[in-house]
């Protein structure tokens, strides 16, 4: 089965080909665009601006997808034809869903194929069955083999961390999800990304707090862990990022571009956040006896989350399998849409292609 993914859900162009044979999967192209410098501008993702660039991008981005490295006998490129088309429906910004959308919608009324919509947040958690073989994992041509992820074990727990959304889901089989935990107000992601532009880092802002943070003491603000100790799995990052706001407010304007005060708060902040995150996810990996702990999202590419977590996993849950996410599969991208996509076309979960649509608020659970 060769199943080509569509991400289009906010402000990455991404079309992947994976194919499955016999359960092991075998990444053939993972393409992606990122609008970053086209955003930095606006100081965040402009909604209309972001569709532009989908739909300036989308069809060269197909045309290369579709065309094999391997040569035919007549010396022409081998144009693919999948057998099952993915999209991201939602959730997402409308604007952005509607183009990958359109473009399954065509694909599968021209070549007459089923298609699949995809949940965004499933496509995060299938990230951890892609392959993973090779160091270059987001390549033009490269094949990337895989091995068959039978050590991902039922009942998981999967923490999903991004720029919109902060969850504890719990997965007792494949497509099914019950969420047990979420935040209450701004995900830990979009926290990271104001606390960003609190400080007048550069954009985006979230990497870059990570990147300052590498370089100074986490223990030199004792900022607030909010929620930490309430007795559910919920989240909160609000109060958290105006914590953050009053401490750098009150620092002398001449030493507010001083890398080692930039780098205490950042690194400060961040251990918060970890801290929270971390003992959110143990607490809740415990009461639900979950076999495997899987984490995806955008923020799950911060090294030092994912250093602590698996020291915490190790020294709390030594039964409990954890496995890092490559950093490539981290942000959004198409080959965790074919992914999630695959387990749905096995159960043979298609939907007609006249009744596909974008749902910009669709709800995991």
């Amino acid at each position: 089965m060769l199943i080509l993914g569509i991400e289009t859900s906010c402000d990455e162009t991404s079309l992947a080909l994976l194919e499955d044979k016999g359960g092991k999967f075998t990444l053939q192209k993972n393409l992606i665009f990122s609008q970053t410098i086209t955003h930095a501008k606006y100081g965040g993702v402009v909604p209309e601006v972001a569709a532009r660039a989908h739909m300036e991008k989308i069809a060269m981005m197909l045309e290369e997808a579709l065309y094999s490295p391997i040569k035919s006998g007549n010396d022409k490129k081998k144009r693919l034809r999948p057998d099952v088309i993915a999209v991201t429906a939602g959730p997402g910004l409308a604007t952005a869903l509607l183009v990958g959308v359109e473009t399954a919608r065509t694909l599968a009324y021209l070549w007459k194929k089923p298609v699949v919509a995809v949940n965004h947040l499933a496509g995060h958690i299938y990230a951890n069955w892609l392959p993973v073989s090779h160091p270059e994992i987001v390549s033009r041509n490269l094949k990337i083999r895989a091995f068959v992820r039978d050590d991902i074990k039922f009942p998981a727990l999967c923490l999903i961390i991004s720029g919109g959304h902060t969850e504890l889901v719990i997965m007792k089989k494949h497509l099914k999800y019950k969420l047990i935990g979420q935040t209450r107000d701004d995900a830990v992601g979009e926290c990271f990304d104001k606390v960003g532009k609190i400080l007048k880092l550069p954009y985006p802002g979230g990497p870059e707090v990570a990147k300052h943070a590498a370089k100074g003491n986490p223990a030199a603000i004792k900022f607030p862990r909010p929620m930490i100790d309430s007795h559910d799995f919920d989240f909160s990052f609000s109060g958290l990022k105006t914590a953050v706001l009053y401490h750098f407010k009150k620092i002398p304007k001449s030493s507010q571009k001083n890398q080692k005060i930039i780098a205490d708060i950042c690194a400060s902040f961040q251990q918060a956040c970890i801290d929270v995150i971390i003992t959110k996810t143990i607490a809740a990996a415990k009461k639900h006896k979950v076999k495997t702990i899987l984490l995806g999202g955008g923020v799950a590419a911060n090294s030092e989350l994912q250093k602590q977590l698996k020291a915490a996993i190790a020294n709390n849950l030594q039964k409990t399998k954890y496995t890092a996410l490559p950093i490539e599969y981290c942000g959004d991208n198409a080959a965790m849409i074919a992914a999630a996509g695959y387990f749905h076309a096995r159960k043979k979960q298609f939907i007609p292609w006249k009744k596909l649509n974008a749902d910009p608020n669709w709800d995991l659970t």
